[in-house]
């Protein structure tokens, strides 16, 4: 079952066995869970959450890896893979999913967004990331690693790191640490907003520029009377909340969220 990583796909193996039993610790799998794994890899993972869930659903986009688990779980009936990449994957018909990812972290926050873009289909998220990656998405204001992103991911999601992992237990070994990090889908955002495009809108743009104070940086979007002396890292999603009502009409409201 040798295969060797595809530094073309990130591809970094979980090897360290113990870290593995704390995953499937952390990830509360039970017969009533339908689970999504991302980037399967050899099935490390994958035979622990079978035994547990109703249904494990596996997403790999290396061919080579498929044929393994093809072969290494062609017999469990709970069982089904997707070759495929999950960034072209729709998971609307799916509800209340479990996902659990090892996801490459050069493309972590495409990969996250994407999940987050399909929370109706999904309950929580559970991944392998870079530990700085990690630290974004749980940062509040006045960190050094609070950003738009963070605001993205708390106002959709309640961020929890679990654990971090050393780079000796992957192999390849990368040159960073990671974390393990739920995202627990939200019932409701915690501010209560009437616009969303215009909330980012005015979210990215102050982080645009993170060293302006606000009233330089959300020039011509806000009321100069509306703006004070403060940064964006300064302001929590409530700050950023009470901004929208004033912001100004007639702004792109089709770009990226993040």
């Amino acid at each position: 079952m040798f295969t060797k990583p595809k530094k073309s796909l990130g591809q970094n193996f979980l090897v360290d066995k113990n870290i593995q039993e704390k995953i499937i610790t952390v990830c509360r799998v039970t017969k009533k869970d339908i689970v999504l794994e991302i980037g399967s890899g050899r099935g490390e993972i994958t035979g622990h959450l079978i035994r547990k869930a109703k249904k494990v659903i596996a997403v790999e986009l290396d061919k080579n890896l498929c044929g393994i688990l093809k072969s290494r779980f062609a017999s469990c009936a709970n069982f089904e893979l997707l070759s495929n990449d999950i960034l072209k994957l729709s998971l609307s018909k799916y509800k209340h999913l479990k996902v659990i990812a090892n996801i490459p972290y050069y493309i972590s926050s495409p990969i996250i967004t994407h999940l987050i873009k399909y929370r109706g289909s999904i309950k929580t998220i559970f991944l392998t990331i870079q530990k700085e990656v990690g630290l974004r998405l749980i940062a509040g204001p006045g960190s050094k690693d609070y950003s738009s992103f963070s605001c993205f991911i708390q106002y959709y999601t309640e961020p929890k790191i679990h654990f971090l992992i050393k780079n000796a237990s992957f192999w390849p070994k990368p040159k960073v640490d990671s974390c393990f990090i739920e995202l627990a889908i939200r019932a409701k955002p915690p501010v209560k907003i009437s616009d969303e495009d215009m909330f980012f809108k005015v979210i990215r743009t102050a982080f645009n520029q993170r060293r302006k104070q606000l009233k330089n940086s959300l020039a011509g979007l806000l009321p100069e009377n509306k703006l004070s002396q403060a940064r964006a890292e300064d302001l929590s999603l409530s700050d950023f909340a009470r901004l929208v009502p004033y912001a100004g009409r007639g702004v792109d409201h089709k770009q990226k969220i993040c």
